[in-house]
C-alpha cells in the first residue's frame, strides 16, 4: 500500500505546480506594467479618435499570439518532461513493488521459520525432559541394584550358615550313625543269641553293566540335597513332558482304588491325592504321577535327599512312613491291597551323580500277604539299567526286627534298610543314601543297583511305582 500512496502524493504535487505555474502566467501576462503607461494625451481633432493615444518609454508590447505559442511550446516542453518524470516513477514503482512482493515472501518465509524454530524448540525441551526422567529411572535402578546386592550378600552370608549348620548336623547324623550300628549288634548279641564278630554278608562280585565314567567326589556323609526339580524326574520323554490343562482336584471327588482311577476322573496333573484300595477302610494318602508313560502311576517308593532314615522296624514298613512330597514308602500292607485289585506292573527310575537316568520295568508285580512276609513276585525285565531285582523275586521282606533273609546274619543290620533280600543281593534301593555316588563303608549299605555302577555306588536318587497291566 506506501508505493501506491507515495504514486498519488507526486501525482499531486506534479497536478499542484503545474497549477501554481500556470497561474503565474497568468497573471504575469495581465497585469500591466508600470513603466509602460502612458505618461501624454494628445487629442487630434482631424482623426477619430476611438481610444487613448499612449506613448511609452519602452519597447513596443509582443504580439499576444506569438506569446501564446511560446507559453504552448514550454507547456508542451513541461509536459512531456513531466510524463518522462511520470515514467521514471511507475519504473520506480513497479520496482518498489516487486520489492514489495519479495518482502512479503521474506515475511511469510520468516513466520514458518519461526514456527519450524518453535516447534524444534519444543521437541529439544521434550527431549531433555525425556532424559531427565531416563536419568531419574536409572538412578531408581541403581539403587534396586545396590538394595538387590545387599540383599543378595546377606542370603549369602545366611546360606554359608545354613552350610555350616547342614555339616554340623552330617556330622552328628554319622555319630548318631555309629552308635545305632554299636546298638544294632547289642541287639543283635542280646536278643538274637548270635556272636558279635557275626561275619558281614559277601560283597558283590557283579561287573555293572554301566559303569558311571565320572565320579565327582568320593564322601561317606550322609548329606541332603533338594537339587531335583520335579520338571526333571527321571523317565519323563518329550511327548510326556507337555503341558496338560490345570484341574481344581478339589472338586473331584475321591478317595480312589488307585492312581490310574484318579486320572480316568479327571486328575490330569502329579500331585499326592487319597487312596483307598478295595477291601480296606482307612484311605491312605500317596503320590500319583502323571509325567511318566501317559500317567497313573501309584509311587510306591521314593529316594532324593537323604532326609528320612529308612532303617526301620517291621510295622513302620507295613504301615509307611516319610512325605509323599518327598522321601516315602507307601507301605506293605497298602501295595499288597493295591495288588490285590487287578494285575499291576512295575517301574523302578534311578538317576546317577552325572544326572544320567536310567530304568528297570517287570511286566508284572504283587506282594504275597503278611503271613507270607509279603513275598516278591516279578514279570519279565525290560529297560536299560541291567536286572538285578529278578534275583529277590520270590523272596520275602526283611527289617531289623523281622529275618526272612537266606543269610545266616540280618541283612537288614549290614544294608541299613527293608528289603527283600536274597544273600544279601544285588540291589537294596532302601539304604543309606550318600553323596557323590561312590562311597566308603565297610558293609554294602547304599542305595545301589549292582547292575548299574556296582554295590558301592549309590544312587542320587530313586523312585518304584506301580500301575494296572494295560
Amino acid at each position: 500500500m506506501r508505493p501506491q500512496m507515495f504514486c498519488w502524493f507526486l501525482c499531486v504535487l506534479w497536478c499542484v505546480r503545474i497549477s501554481s505555474s500556470s497561474s503565474r502566467q497568468r497573471r504575469q501576462m495581465e497585469a500591466p506594467d508600470p513603466q509602460q503607461q502612458c505618461s501624454y494625451t494628445f487629442l487630434i481633432p482631424e482623426q477619430k479618435i476611438t481610444g487613448p493615444i499612449c506613448a511609452s518609454q519602452g519597447p513596443s508590447l509582443p504580439d499576444p499570439e506569438r506569446v501564446m505559442r511560446t507559453d504552448v511550446s514550454e507547456l508542451r516542453e513541461f509536459l512531456s518532461r513531466q510524463r518522462r518524470e511520470m515514467e521514471t516513477l511507475r519504473m520506480m514503482v513497479d520496482v518498489d513493488g516487486d520489492m514489495v512482493q519479495e518482502m512479503k515472501l521474506l515475511r511469510k518465509e520468516s513466520r514458518n521459520m519461526n514456527s519450524r524454530v518453535t516447534q524444534l524448540y519444543m521437541q529439544l525441551l521434550h527431549e531433555i525432559l525425556r532424559k531427565r526422567d531416563s536419568s531419574l529411572e536409572l538412578a531408581a535402578m541403581q539403587n534396586r541394584l545396590l538394595n538387590g546386592s545387599a540383599v543378595v550378600l546377606r542370603l549369602s552370608a545366611g546360606y554359608r550358615e545354613l552350610q555350616l549348620r547342614v555339616s554340623a548336623l552330617a556330622e552328628q547324623v554319622n555319630s548318631q550313625a555309629e552308635l545305632l550300628v554299636l546298638l544294632e549288634e547289642q541287639c543283635v548279641r542280646v536278643h538274637g543269641g548270635q556272636s558279635r564278630d557275626l561275619p558281614p554278608p559277601p560283597l558283590l562280585q557283579v561287573l555293572p553293566e554301566n559303569i558311571p565314567v565320572f565320579v565327582p567326589r568320593v564322601s561317606n556323609e550322609i548329606q541332603r540335597s533338594n537339587s531335583w526339580p520335579e520338571e526333571q524326574r527321571p523317565g519323563t520323554t518329550a511327548a510326556d513332558t507337555g503341558e496338560r490343562p490345570a484341574q481344581n482336584n478339589s472338586s473331584l471327588k475321591g478317595p480312589f482304588r488307585d492312581c490310574y482311577a484318579a486320572l480316568q476322573a479327571g486328575h490330569l496333573v502329579s500331585g499326592s491325592i487319597l487312596l483307598q484300595p478295595d477291601d480296606t477302610l482307612t484311605p491312605v494318602q500317596a503320590w500319583c504321577e502323571h509325567d511318566v508313560d501317559r500317567g497313573g502311576w501309584t509311587l510306591i517308593q521314593r529316594r532324593k535327599d537323604g532326609a528320612v532314615n529308612f532303617s526301620r522296624n517291621w510295622d513302620s514298613y507295613k504301615k509307611g512312613f516319610g512325605d509323599v512330597d518327598g522321601e516315602h514308602w507307601l507301605g506293605l500292607d497298602t501295595i499288597y491291597s493295591l495288588g490285590r485289585q487287578e494285575e499291576y506292573k512295575l517301574l523302578v527310575e534311578m538317576e546317577d551323580w552325572m544326572e544320567k537316568k536310567v530304568y528297570a520295568a517287570y511286566s508284572s508285580f504283587h506282594l504275597e500277604p503278611e503271613s507270607q512276609s509279603y513275598r516278591l513276585r516279578l514279570g519279565l525285565y525290560r529297560g536299560n539299567a541291567g536286572d538285578s531285582l529278578t534275583s529277590h523275586n520270590g523272596r520275602q521282606f526283611t527289617t531289623l526286627d523281622r529275618d526272612h533273609d537266606a543269610f545266616s546274619g540280618n541283612c537288614a543290620h549290614f544294608q541299613k534298610g527293608g528289603w527283600w533280600y536274597n544273600a544279601c543281593g544285588q540291589t537294596n534301593l532302601n539304604g543309606v543314601w550318600y553323596s557323590g555316588g561312590v562311597y566308603r563303608s565297610r558293609f554294602q549299605d547304599g542305595i545301589f543297583w549292582a547292575d548299574y555302577g556296582g554295590g558301592f555306588y549309590s544312587m542320587k536318587s530313586v523312585r518304584m511305582m506301580i500301575r494296572p497291566i494295560d
